[in-house]
């Protein structure tokens, strides 16, 4: 359990998030994902990183039992930060990020998916921003990058998810593969971005980051801030609560 780093190709690092059973990560695991993709990052032979998940689903978000246990907002605060710093890792690594996604992508998966260079899904896979149904908000800045306006509202409005072949038509899914393809599909595609000149890759990351219209680091923490917001009103732990209630009442 915890995040890997690997490299199984000369020029490809690929880290690989395993907290069972779905990913729902604490807060001691998004920093640790973001150390991972700054180490990346910061390997001068590295010139792209896949970003994948063990088990049936690439991501849940937030382990919610770990805010449930704190009375007080310590353990809050340190998930706001862990996500903000392993989105910020993304996004800010040196090199293009390709995100390899099996099964469900909710919450903080579609923060980290949102901010990759590049996005390879398995067939059946799902995005989403349950947020609402959580008592919380965020990640409306990375679910942007993925789809229009108008259906982004419609989507965080009713905490609806999206089908990876959605997001083809849309142009935010590179290809959609059979899940046993999964990991291949995104070795491939990173394989072919290796190839190009290192130097040049680290340049053109951070001129496409240059250009980008939203600032995403910014406009991110504005989203948390109506979190803490809902936090402060009650309303997180009551549909935390209540989440977890339920999910324990369907358990066998």
């Amino acid at each position: 359990m915890g995040v890997s780093l690997a490299h199984p190709e000369p020029g490809i690092a690929v880290i690989t998030v395993d907290y069972p059973p779905v990913n729902a990560l604490p807060a001691a695991g998004w920093y640790a994902l973001a150390e991972r993709l700054r180490a990346a990052g910061a390997d001068p032979e590295i010139r792209c990183a896949v970003l994948a998940a063990a088990g049936r689903g690439f991501n849940a978000g937030v382990d919610l039992k770990e805010l449930q246990r704190d009375d007080g907002h310590r353990a809050l605060l340190a998930v706001n930060h862990g996500c903000a710093e392993a989105f910020s890792a993304v996004y800010d690594c040196a090199v293009p990020v390709v995100a390899a996604v099996q099964g469900f992508c909710l919450g903080g998966g579609v923060g980290l998916v949102g901010n990759a260079d590049a996005v390879v899904a398995a067939e059946g896979a799902t995005f989403g921003l349950p947020e609402l149904d959580r008592g919380a908000l965020g990640a409306a800045t990375h679910l942007a990058r993925l789809v229009p306006g108008h259906l982004l509202r419609t989507l965080f409005f009713t905490a609806r998810t999206i089908s990876a072949q959605e997001l083809l038509r849309h142009g935010a899914v590179w290809r959609v593969v059979p899940e046993e393809q999964l990991g291949a599909a995104a070795l491939a595609l990173a394989r072919e971005i290796a190839a190009k000149d290192g130097t040049l890759l680290r340049l053109a990351k951070a001129a496409l980051n240059g250009i980008d219209p939203v600032d995403v680091h910014r406009s991110y923490r504005y989203e948390q801030g109506f979190t803490f917001e809902a936090n402060l009103a009650g309303l997180g732990d009551r549909h935390r609560r209540a989440f977890i209630e339920k999910r324990e009442g369907d358990a066998p």
